[in-house]
């Protein structure tokens, strides 16, 4: 049989942490899950870097904004050897690590729709008055997909 795919959103909110713990306490313990953890970062512009001044500030913050995607590409790292330590085959945990084109929920189903995914672990933030206005990831990325599981950790 086919191992099922599932798809964990992670941007290293607390809220992130609870789904992640969810899909540990429900998942961990079997083998036929495929676990992808996700995170779409903010890319980086390219600068021509001459021998200006402000060019040159700049190229430090590039160069620094660089480091921090960095860091948290190994962060991510660290939360796919935490599932394997509670639980799931090293095999069967898969990161993606991209640059963001599209607000986050569209990457989210982009990469659904490339992958077709049978279970997503999504987590429902805490409301702010602006969410009300721009509409939640989570209820964007549920009206949207078709036969898959979306479970929403609150």
């Amino acid at each position: 049989m086919a191992a099922q795919k599932l798809l964990l959103p992670y941007n290293f909110s607390d809220s992130d942490r609870k789904a992640l713990d969810f899909a540990v306490s429900t998942f961990g313990h079997r083998d036929d899950i495929e676990v992808t953890i996700f995170h779409a970062h903010t890319p980086l512009p390219s600068i021509d870097v001459s021998s200006e001044t402000v060019t040159g500030r700049l190229s430090q913050n590039i160069n620094y904004l660089s480091q921090k995607v960095s860091e948290v590409e190994t962060s991510l790292q660290e939360v796919k050897a935490e599932l394997v330590r509670r639980g799931f085959s090293n095999d069967r945990v898969k990161l993606k690590f991209k640059p963001r084109k599209k607000e986050i929920a569209a990457e989210i189903i982009d990469l659904h729709a490339g992958e077709k995914f049978n279970l997503l672990v999504l987590n429902r933030k805490a409301g702010r008055i602006g969410r009300f206005f721009t509409g939640s990831v989570h209820a964007k990325v549920a009206a949207a997909l078709r036969n898959a599981t979306v479970c929403i950790v609150c």
